[in-house]
């Protein structure tokens, strides 16, 4: 994405009610702060396209943008801005997205088609390693302080079972402890 977008990019996977499984932030923090402190994201004609569509966009194609956001984009630099977004129809409402700008030129269609299939790629991998539902039940035992033992218990099933299954859930969600698992399930709101 580094070359598509040498101006920055922001990428988002499988953002289901609100929050990504994860996130790619390469924008320029004055971008990021103007955005964030004006509340953008809910007047971005970017973010109503992504949620309407799959496929690309460059946004001097975007209609009806009453924040000026397009403009506010082009005076800070970013002059040339397209949009990709992908999900399934058996993606249960996740969709991912990304959002890619350059200052020197427009984006050609090989370009977009290019960071399309990677952001198609990225969606397909996160989904591969969502959680299974006997996963986040031992995920949640372990958030409530029970033991291993405690928890096989529960589950019925042997120690080195559960202990399969946490270790399974913290590979997936790229923890390297038990805390740091807990912490994204956590913020990921899996528990």
């Amino acid at each position: 994405m580094n070359e598509i977008a040498p101006a920055g990019f922001y990428l988002a996977l499988r953002v289901g009610y609100a929050f990504p499984e994860a996130e790619l932030n390469r924008l320029n923090s004055d971008w990021v702060d103007m955005y964030t402190q004006h509340g953008l994201v809910v007047q971005d004609p970017s973010m109503h396209w992504v949620y309407h569509n799959v496929g690309y966009v460059r946004w001097v194609d975007l209609e009806d943008d009453p924040r000026d956001v397009v403009g506010m984009a082009r005076r800070m630099g970013l002059t040339y801005a397209a949009t990709i977004s992908y999900n399934t129809p058996s993606d249960a409402g996740r969709r991912s997205h990304a959002v890619l700008f350059r200052s020197d030129r427009d984006f050609t269609d090989a370009e977009l088609h290019e960071a399309f299939d990677m952001l198609k790629a990225l969606h397909v991998d996160a989904s591969q390693r969502s959680l299974t539902d006997a996963e986040i039940e031992a995920i949640r035992f372990r958030a409530d302080g029970l033991l291993i033992k405690q928890i096989a218990a529960e589950l019925a099933i042997s120690e080195s079972g559960v202990k399969a299954r946490l270790s399974s859930a913290s590979r997936k969600l790229g923890a390297r402890n038990a805390i740091e698992m807990l912490a994204i399930a956590t913020s990921r709101r899996l528990i």
